[in-house]
């Protein structure tokens, strides 16, 4: 126990210096940004000065970061695999900073509906770049072509539908919950009721 609080303590200091230079401070411009003395704030990455908590809660601000990332522990699990549904040439990885997005890659060969009410719409927002290949996004009344390294975001409650252009595309996306909810449900519908 005892040296799990030491190597969390050292993982803090380290995360306090790392973070103030990052940004490109000296310590004068931290210690003035979180009013402490220049050798507190010295005394404190150095490991010579113990942690107090009102102490980390005003680095963390003046850090641009909160208490929780600050002291977040190091997680053994660093590398996931993807969940792969090879019926619908897709492969998602859940993002575990952040409970409920998923980044999903997935290949297309067909183009997008040409009946707007084979669109859909539901609440959240995504992020998608082409890996390669040429994307049609179909997004309300536009027709949107997005090329190989191109990326688009929108809210999903605009109706939308994308697929490939001129053979085979690759795409990866960010989806936050009320996204990937979404397309779920349409996944399951298309394989129900045989629509694309």
């Amino acid at each position: 126990m005892e040296q799990d609080r030491d190597e969390l303590d050292g993982l803090v200091r380290k995360r306090i210096r790392a973070l103030r230079v990052a940004q490109g401070w000296s310590l004068e411009e931290l210690a003035n940004r979180a009013n402490l003395s220049q050798s507190s704030l010295s005394r404190i990455e150095n490991g010579q000065r113990r942690l107090a908590l009102d102490q980390l809660v005003t680095l963390a601000r003046a850090l641009d970061t909160t208490l929780d990332q600050l002291v977040e522990t190091a997680s053994d699990d660093v590398v996931t695999s993807p969940v792969i549904d090879g019926a619908h040439g897709l492969m998602r990885w859940a993002i575990k900073g952040e409970p409920g997005m998923s980044v999903v890659r997935q290949r297309m060969t067909e183009p997008p509906p040409d009946n707007p009410a084979r669109m859909r719409a539901h609440p959240g927002r995504e992020w998608l770049v082409v890996l390669s290949g040429t994307a049609i996004l179909m997004l309300g009344h536009r027709r949107l072509r997005i090329e190989t390294n191109q990326a688009a975001e929108f809210p999903t409650m605009l109706p939308h539908a994308i697929g490939a252009e001129g053979g085979p595309c690759e795409i990866l996306g960010i989806f936050d919950r009320d996204a990937r909810r979404g397309h779920q449900r349409d996944t399951l519908l298309r394989t129900e009721g045989g629509g694309t």
